[in-house]
């Protein structure tokens, strides 16, 4: 089947799901190679269409809180739900308590609203008097990778592109840093196999992707590999419905 991310804020009683996201776990294009811990992502799938999101409701989200509750546990935080949509329905993967990487940063670049006050109605109870918006666009990340990974790679390669971390004169673009250090001399370098994830927004995800990819090949170091189908599949797929 078709694997999809759905986050979703918990404040114990109220579970409020985010868009659903995709990630790409495997070290090239083509889904071929070793799996990773994320090549890519976007939100929202459209492989998760809305009588998908409603079952997720009923048969998924609500049986877990229901099973926590039963259990004495109150979690407040984020749950993340990794799915498996197959042709007998949505059948749930993993659980883990925590935001995913790189899912969260597609998601969370589309709510609209204040993260922190969010954060803390989860953790006050009162999350089901909290309005928790998203826009209607789309996010995609690509990730930036040292050479090798997720075998043996390389650290300490000097990154050019970027001025205080960030690109500069680009709109809607974020560049989180997962693998990087700062030398003594002040030279940003790799310090990990996924290095960088270079996330851009748009009104369609066709939008986004291209931007994203536009934004990636300003930075550079040696060694660098990325994925270049991320949403590839999702892009034909909204294509053939059209």
């Amino acid at each position: 089947g078709r694997e999809v991310t759905v986050l979703a804020f918990c404040d114990g009683k109220t579970l409020l799901p985010m868009p659903a996201s995709q990630d790409h776990k495997k070290a090239f294009d083509g889904d071929k190679g070793a799996n990773t811990g994320g090549m890519g992502a976007f939100a929202p799938t459209p492989y998760f269409l809305e009588q998908d999101k409603n079952e997720f409701l009923q048969n998924i989200a609500l049986p877990t809180l229901k099973g926590l509750e039963k259990d004495g546990i109150v979690f407040k935080g984020v749950l993340y739900f990794g799915l498996m949509k197959t042709s007998g329905g949505l059948k749930v993967v993993e659980y883990n308590a925590r935001f995913g990487d790189p899912e969260t940063q597609v998601v969370l670049p589309l709510l609209e609203g204040d993260l922190l006050h969010i954060m803390q109605s989860c953790t006050d109870g009162t999350l089901a008097q909290q309005e928790v918006k998203f826009s209607d666009g789309a996010a995609a990340c690509v990730i930036l990778a040292s050479g090798g990974y997720p075998v043996a790679y390389e650290k300490g390669k000097p990154i050019s592109g970027l001025v205080d971390g960030q690109l500069p004169d680009e709109e809607n673009v974020t560049v989180y840093h997962s693998g990087t250090a700062i030398t003594e001399d002040g030279q940003l370098v790799t310090n990990g196999g996924r290095v960088l994830g270079v996330t851009a927004t748009g009104p369609r995800l066709t939008n986004a992707l291209s931007h994203a990819y536009e934004a990636a090949e300003k930075i550079s170091f040696e060694k660098l590999h990325k994925r270049s189908d991320i949403g590839l599949r999702a892009l034909k797929a909204l294509a053939e419905k059209q």
